[in-house]
């Protein structure tokens, strides 16, 4: 068979009706009755128009090109000079928002759409901008500000007791009284925060309990914190057992860490309305760090009238151990454990009425220690 013949088109093509298209074959294999049927079928489709290049982006004119809102704050930014600077030249520069192009020459200004804050509420709304979430309070549940404020309340405690602590540290170890080598005082000091790392390795194993007894563990957590803390204050009457006793302390300190780490992302979900819990715990941590700081501001003053150790100890104790109790009090979970089902059933049984969350959760025991399980017991009367 001849490698290529001739096809008449069909009547049906407008412009080459009488034109002869030449159609190579295919390999072997492929019906030659198939190819030819291809090509009339091609031909009898209407010619493409040439293919058009992409409309120019047009220019951007002079108004408003785009809107934004910032920090609660809207802003509107203006185009200005684009229709003469584009008049002129006639060229344009990249591409703006929006697919439009901005003409060289033309100027872009950011407009608020606000009047001035006075001096005073510029000073809270930069405040407002490190202590709580972006769109407070509709953006957190109700609940959220007397949580940070207890919290608050404990790192200032936490805050000042550490000064104290510390200073009773480095005057067992031998910094202040100078009865120590530095190599003995480096030495001492890293056996200590080694003993640290192995107690938050031993208190990981309480898996799930940290998300459904939280709270129980929160607040074990900061007794085990105020315990830790008495410890590292016992070395001061007690410098030839330094090494045991501050490594006793660091651990039981670190096991708080750990329980108070492995907390914070559940309660901090739970006031977190929208996808921002990102932005609640930044903002939690960053009033806790603030607490803290002024905390150690005030012991620092304090610390230079030289106070009684013990005194102080007390004092700050009670009221850090308070603060933690309001606080994991003041948190409001949506979900059951044993503790919270307990209040629940018991309170339908007896009255008829089921609590509501925020009721049950008050109800709430906070003291057993969650690793102890009971049965729930629940009296009826027939």
């Amino acid at each position: 068979m001849a490698p290529a013949m001739g096809l008449k088109r069909p009547a049906a093509a407008a412009a080459a009706a009488t034109a002869t298209q030449t159609i190579t074959l295919p390999p072997q294999g492929v019906a030659v009755r198939d190819a030819v049927r291809g090509a009339v079928r091609d031909a009898e489709l209407p010619p493409r128009a040439p293919a058009m290049s992409a409309p120019a982006p047009a220019a951007a004119v002079d108004g408003v090109l785009c809107f934004e809102e910032v920090e609660g704050r809207r802003w509107s930014y203006v185009v200005e000079g684009a229709a003469s600077s584009a008049g002129k030249t006639g060229r344009v520069s990249a591409r703006a928002r929006g697919g439009s192009a901005a003409p060289v020459g033309a100027t872009f200004r950011a407009v608020p759409l606000q009047s001035p804050l006075p001096p005073a509420e510029e000073i809270m709304s930069f405040i407002r901008s490190y202590v709580v979430p972006e769109g407070f309070p509709d953006s957190v549940t109700p609940s959220y500000v007397p949580y940070m404020t207890w919290r608050a309340l404990k790192h200032f405690f936490g805050g000042a007791m550490s000064v104290f602590t510390t200073r009773a540290l480095l005057n067992s170890v031998g910094v202040s009284q100078s009865r120590a080598t530095s190599g003995a005082v480096a030495i001492n000091w890293i056996l200590k925060d080694g003993a640290g790392r192995v107690g938050k390795m031993l208190f990981a194993r309480q898996g799930k309990k940290f998300d459904y007894d939280l709270k129980q563990l929160r607040f074990s957590g900061d007794l085990m914190m105020e315990l830790g803390a008495g410890i590292e204050l016992a070395t001061a009457a007690f410098p030839q057992l330094f090494l045991p006793l501050a490594c006793m302390a660091n651990v039981v300190k670190n096991v708080a860490a750990v329980t108070s780490t492995s907390t914070r992302t559940p309660i901090y979900k739970a006031y977190a309305k929208g996808e921002n819990i990102g932005d609640v715990t930044a903002k939690g941590e960053s009033v806790g760090n603030i607490a803290d700081l002024l905390g150690t501001g005030m012991s620092i003053l304090m610390s230079k009238r030289n106070p009684s150790l013990v005194a102080s100890f007390a004092v700050l104790s009670c009221g850090y151990l308070l603060s933690s109790y309001q606080e994991v009090r003041s948190v409001v979970l949506n979900t059951l454990n044993t503790a919270r089902f307990t209040v629940a059933v018991d309170s339908f049984i007896k009255t008829g009425h089921v609590p509501s969350l925020k009721e049950g959760n008050l109800e709430e025991t906070i003291f057993n220690p969650p690793w102890r399980h009971q049965p729930v017991a629940i009296g009826l009367q027939l």
